[in-house]
């Protein structure tokens, strides 16, 4: 009678081999995903940026929103500044990234959408959650320019090139 199957010396064969694949195969990965984080995190702060831009122009009377969750709350029965992930909080955590808005504040003025909370300039700043969810740090402010650092870019002045940033092209 003759049996069918694998010995066992075969199966630990193939358990080593495909082992051996995924430890190589796994910082590629790693790495594909801190990439593709952060490039959300620069989306996420050109998107605010442009919602700025357009609150300014058609809400805030040449006034920014002070958080995130202001450019959340579009007009009276009018579709918000950015996507509910960006603003349905003061700071979004979105792709491994923790995503926040500041600026000088204004005071005395409303904007359309009944917001008080109004800022003379901003600057917005993503910082990775996790050392597995990104290793730059990014920021952005009313000049629409953004800047990548080794350290958070949350103190940055709200027209100013931060000193401890350099352009991202």
């Amino acid at each position: 009678m003759k049996k069918n199957g694998f010995t066992l010396v075969e199966l630990l064969i193939v358990v080593a081999i495909i082992a051996a694949i995924a430890a190589i195969a796994t910082p590629g990965l790693l790495r594909a995903r801190i990439a593709g984080n952060e490039a959300s995190a620069i989306a996420s702060l050109r998107a605010i940026g442009s919602a700025q831009a357009t609150f300014s122009r058609s809400c805030g009377n040449g006034l920014y929103a002070g958080s995130l969750d202001i450019l959340g709350t579009g007009p009276s029965g009018s579709e918000p500044f950015v996507s509910v992930d960006l603003g349905g909080a003061p700071t979004a955590i979105k792709s491994g990234y923790a995503i926040s808005l500041s600026g000088t504040e204004a005071s005395g003025a409303a904007a359309c959408n009944g917001t008080t909370t109004l800022t003379t300039g901003f600057h917005a700043w993503a910082d990775p959650v996790s050392a597995t969810s990104g290793v730059r740090y990014f920021g952005s402010n009313t000049t629409s320019t953004i800047w990548q650092a080794s350290s958070s870019l949350g103190g940055m002045s709200d027209t100013a090139t931060p000193s401890a940033g350099t352009p991202i092209q």
